[in-house]
C-alpha cells in the first residue's frame, strides 16, 4: 500500500473516532469544578427559579439551540419551582466570559441560590436534564 493510502486511512479513522467522541460527549451534563460559580437575578435580568434554574446560552443561527429551548421549556413545565432562562451569548459577553461558555448551546443548571451545579454543551436529552435538575434541587447551599 502506498503512503498516500495509509495517510487517507489514518485520516478516515481519526475522523470517525473524533465524530464518535463528539457524539458521546455532546449534550452530557458534567459536574462543576470545585470552585463555586454563582449567577444572580441581576446577571440574567429575571428572577431565578425557586428550586432551580436552567440557564441556556444560545446564538441566533444555532439549530441545536432551538432543540434545547424546546427540551428545557418542556422540563420547566413538568417540574414546579424550576425556571428556564435563555440568554443570547453575543449580548451577554461579560457573563459568557465569567462562566467560561465556549459554545452554544450551553446549559447551566443552577441550584436555588444560583450556584452552578451542572453544565452541558450541546443539546441535552430530556432524561439527562431531569437527572441534572434532581442534583440541583437536592444540592445543599453553601
Amino acid at each position: 500500500m502506498s503512503l498516500g493510502l495509509w495517510v487517507l486511512a489514518g485520516a478516515l479513522v481519526a475522523g470517525v473516532l473524533l465524530s464518535v467522541l463528539k457524539t458521546w460527549i455532546d449534550g452530557r451534563f458534567r459536574e462543576k469544578a470545585s470552585d463555586v460559580e454563582r449567577v444572580s437575578a441581576a446577571d440574567v435580568g429575571v428572577e431565578l427559579g425557586e428550586r432551580a434554574t436552567l440557564l441556556q446560552f444560545s446564538s441566533a443561527f444555532c439549530a441545536p439551540c432551538r432543540v434545547t429551548r424546546r427540551t428545557l421549556a418542556e422540563v420547566e413545565g413538568m417540574v414546579d419551582g424550576v425556571r428556564h432562562v435563555e440568554l443570547d451569548a453575543e449580548s451577554n459577553l461579560d457573563l459568557v466570559r465569567k462562566l467560561d461558555i465556549l459554545r452554544t448551546p450551553t446549559t447551566l443548571v443552577l441550584d436555588s441560590t444560583g450556584a452552578v451545579v451542572k453544565r452541558a454543551s450541546g443539546a441535552p436529552r430530556k432524561p439527562d436534564v431531569i437527572a441534572a435538575l434532581a442534583t440541583a434541587i437536592d444540592h445543599q447551599p453553601n
